[in-house]
């Protein structure tokens, strides 16, 4: 069954696209939820008049974006955490961890735009990239460093 995709659908196209699908996964997904519509010469024409006026969008939106990309790719956040002697972490710097720190430092962005396969562990210097718009990606250095001990208090020498 043919379908001009209304929204971005991940792992199946993009607003607009023209697309054979299963007729199955056309009336019982796409369709009721108002993310895709049958090929039709009507609907061809409403779809190519609303492609043009897409194309100007995304192109003023991709500038701004970016824009913020030559932000975050400044960015550099310093996570401390305890760590084992063998530089292992207690714990672990997690996506939540990141995005919280960027809320901090102004930044608007989604946990689930930050890719990371999974939670830091380990003592160092990460490049974490944030997908900010479609495929254009930021890179951010994440440093994790050991929190040093306090001294306790019985091996202090008091001044004199």
């Amino acid at each position: 069954m043919k379908i001009i995709l209304l929204e971005n659908v991940e792992k199946v196209g993009r607003k607009g696209d023209i697309l054979e699908v299963a007729p199955g996964f056309a009336r019982n997904y796409l369709i009721p939820r108002k993310l895709a519509m049958e090929v039709t010469p009507g609907n061809l024409k409403s779809v190519e008049m609303q492609q043009k006026a897409l194309k100007k969008k995304l192109e003023k939106e991709r500038l701004t974006f970016q824009e913020l990309i030559k932000q975050l790719n400044q960015v550099s956040l310093t996570f401390v955490r305890k760590s084992s002697e063998k530089d292992v972490i207690f714990g672990s710097v997690s996506a939540a961890d990141i995005q919280e720190e960027l809320v901090r430092l102004g930044f608007d962005i989604d946990r689930k735009k930050i890719i990371l396969d999974e939670p830091i562990k380990r003592l160092g210097t990460f490049s974490v990239p944030i997908k900010v718009y479609h495929e254009d990606k930021a890179e951010i250095k994440v440093v994790v460093v050991k929190e040093e001990a306090p001294v306790p208090e019985s091996q202090v020498e008091p001044q004199k």
